[in-house]
């Protein structure tokens, strides 16, 4: 007779509301049902505001100064297997290698006479290579030699002109230097097995593509840039810009996407399969930028100026999202973001490496599962009210030196000129 009754009945689980350990918190039962919070929206967006505020107040991006160097710094390179190592090069000629975890110098090697005008590391990192204004390119290896010898590089090419790029193959033993003609080189041969040039003077900046690695892009004085295929005889594409193009990277995401930092203080990102017009141009700079590099996932990209700024773009944003200056720091030349994606290096003409946060709020260090939830709910937080004015407000504002906010105002009012004629 009382088959077909529902009863019911209080299931109280003890795993659902007895704390594990004494210093364990006391878990509270929750009720998800939105009715009966009618307030969760108003309280989600009071923690939106302060999680904003905090990263706002926790934005503390500088980590360590590299000094060492007697001359301005004109290039760095990452090693291609070990993240803690980096090799800068001066424009006294010499070559520092860099322990980043111990923040000291390993070893320096007077390298050429003149710039170190480029350097770059072997797909393997056994070795690297550097390029100078003595026309040369020579090998070193990577280890110090053996006690009571003397430095001496493992292979030197006298070329014909002067160097200013080099950039070395991904999985092969080729590398690929630009001066007068882009020149492609086998590491066993003292002359390029292959020379490439369009009627330019000169190139400032080549660069394997780290995905379709027969792929090579360089900058040209002509204002140009050009693609090449290593199984070509001749170039690819060529496209003139309003601007000469001082470097560029590709995106090691997306095989056919490249950015460029140009002397129109502007950057330009392409789509090399369609190159009539920039996929975004990147603005915010008030000065000629002069390097740009790409994060490890693609994202992102960081980029140095003449300004004495460095500042980190989105890939399809035209606005930077962080920008990075210190009082001591001058015109910045080069830039590089480590492999794994934490860090960026600056390289200043006032001698010193600079080492920053990618994130300019993110704790150093081990965090506990607590700590790495309460971030993930303040980022979701965040993320959720970002359009909202008060929250775009705080998480956009940046404190600029003066010099730089009236050139700013300046650039902007020049805009807005010729947009009204």
């Amino acid at each position: 007779m009382l088959s077909g009754m529902k009863v019911k009945v209080l299931c109280r689980n003890p795993d659902d509301y007895v704390r594990e350990t004494t210093r364990d918190i006391q878990r509270v039962p929750r009720n998800y049902d939105p009715t009966i919070h009618p307030f969760e929206v108003s309280r989600e967006y009071t923690r939106a505001l302060n999680a904003t505020k905090l990263e706002r107040i926790f934005a503390k991006p500088f980590v360590a100064s590299l000094d060492g160097h007697r001359d301005g710094i004109n290039c760095l390179a990452k090693h291609a297997k070990t993240l803690s190592v980096v090799l800068s090069g001066a424009c006294d000629g010499e070559v520092k290698i860099w322990n980043l975890s111990k923040r000291e110098c390993m070893r320096t090697i007077q390298a050429h006479e003149g710039f170190v005008r480029g350097i770059c590391s072997r797909f393997c990192g056994s070795s690297f290579f550097t390029v100078g204004d003595d026309k040369t390119v020579k090998q070193w290896n990577m280890e110090p030699p053996g006690r009571g010898l003397q430095e001496e590089p493992l292979n030197t090419i006298l070329g014909k002109a002067v160097y200013t790029g080099i950039d070395h193959h991904q999985t092969e033993g080729t590398f690929a230097t630009c001066g007068q003609t882009v020149d492609i080189w086998d590491e066993q041969r003292s002359s390029p097995i292959r020379s490439f040039s369009w009627g330019v003077d000169s190139f400032s900046c080549v660069r394997y593509n780290p995905v379709e690695t027969e792929l090579l892009a360089s900058c040209a004085s002509d204002r140009s840039i050009i693609l090449y295929d290593m199984r070509e005889s001749a170039p690819l594409k060529k496209i003139i810009m309003q601007l000469r193009s001082n470097t560029l990277c590709w995106n090691p995401m997306e095989a056919y996407n490249f950015t460029c930092s140009n002397e129109d203080y502007n950057l330009y990102t392409y789509d090399m399969r369609r190159l009539d017009v920039p996929v975004t141009v990147h603005m915010d700079h008030v000065s000629a930028v002069l390097d740009v590099d790409y994060s490890p996932t693609g994202k992102e990209f960081v980029s140095a100026s003449f300004d004495k700024t460095i500042r980190i773009f989105p890939k399809n944003s035209g606005h930077s999202r962080e920008v990075y200056h210190t009082k001591r720091m001058q015109h910045v030349i080069c830039v590089k973001w480590s492999a794994d994606n934490k860090y960026i290096l600056s390289g200043s003409d006032e001698m010193n490496i600079r080492l920053w946060k990618a994130n300019a709020s993110e704790k150093l260090g081990l965090l506990t599962p607590r700590e790495k939830a309460a971030l993930n709910y303040n980022q979701k937080l965040r993320d959720k009210f970002q359009h909202h004015p008060q929250v775009r407000r705080i998480a956009r504002h940046r404190h600029l030196p003066r010099d730089l906010f009236k050139q700013k105002r300046e650039l902007r009012e020049m805009k807005e000129a010729r947009r009204r004629k």
